[in-house]
């Protein structure tokens, strides 16, 4: 398995901005829209929610059929604070990791010195600075309709 997580202080607060044991190194994978969309339209939510699925049977045996999973996870503002609005995390198995890594990619950064440039920066209460220097993230132009219209259809209640 393998994840696609979007946000970029998402990953910093996962990743402790490159300085979690295990973590040190930061990469940026740009993937082809179509494989990220393929993704999305292939998943199936990643916990069980009473109300959307038929039940707990049912959403595993999805589970355990679809090539990803998608969940929402806090956002985090530049100190690795919750917000109050969520991100997407999408997890990839079986098909979905053979498409990513032989498909999808179109490019991979070392950005570990771009987290911990904007970490000093966040230290030193520059936050303007750090703002300035954070990756551009735009909402996906889709996304409202691939989470409505999912070939799994239980993608639309979270």
């Amino acid at each position: 398995m393998t994840w696609i997580k979007p946000s970029f202080l998402w990953m910093m607060y996962r990743c402790g901005w490159g300085a979690k044991a295990g973590q040190e190194t930061v990469l940026a994978v740009e993937i082809t829209r179509d494989g990220f969309e393929w993704a999305l339209r292939n998943a199936c939510l990643s916990s069980y929610v009473r109300g959307v699925h038929a039940d707990r049977a049912t959403w595993q045996r999805q589970l355990k059929r679809v090539p990803a999973r998608v969940q929402w996870d806090p956002e985090r503002d530049l100190r690795l604070q919750p917000l109050r609005y969520r991100s997407l995390q999408v997890c990839l198995s079986g098909e979905a990791v053979r498409l990513y890594a032989d498909e999808w990619t179109v490019a991979i950064r070392d950005v570990t010195p771009l987290a911990h440039e904007i970490r000093a920066l966040i230290s030193g209460d520059d936050l303007s600075a750090a703002t300035r220097l954070l990756p551009q993230e735009r909402p996906n132009p889709a996304g409202d309709k691939l989470l409505r219209t999912g070939t799994h259809g239980d993608v639309t209640a979270v």
